[in-house]
């Protein structure tokens, strides 16, 4: 039976050199969040916040993360949802998942980010 891990957060404007585990920092300043491995392996997760990256929900008590933290580098290789300041484990993704998602996040970035740049460059209208 998988036991029940509650985080605590923390605003801050930059992330402190030593992390506590289970709490999640957060920058504003810097839109990254950032916390100890939920599995207790010690590593650090890092969660850039973007329309392309991870959203963050502040309730005024908690916070949630979405979409899932995948540490596909990290040798754990956890998953994990971050819900109402809850870790919610996730099933593991095998290689081909892996690949797969990351392919559908570099094509999400890929086309938010040429849409942006042709906002851009459209010319206004004369009427």
């Amino acid at each position: 039976m998988v036991r029940e891990i509650v985080l605590s957060h923390e605003f801050v404007e930059f992330i402190p050199n030593e992390l506590k585990e289970r709490t999640l920092y957060i920058s504003y300043t810097y839109c990254t969040v950032l916390h100890k491995c939920c599995c207790g392996c010690g590593r650090e997760v890092v969660t850039p916040l973007s329309p392309t990256d991870w959203k963050i929900i502040f309730d005024g008590k908690t916070v949630s993360l979405y979409p899932s933290i995948g540490s596909w580098n990290l040798p754990c290789q956890s998953h994990y949802f971050i819900t109402s300041n809850r870790v919610v484990w996730a099933p593991r993704w095998s290689r081909e998942e892996i690949e797969a998602g990351s392919t559908e996040n570099l094509l999400a970035k890929k086309k938010y980010f040429c849409k942006s740049e042709n906002k851009r460059k459209a010319k206004p209208k004369k009427f």
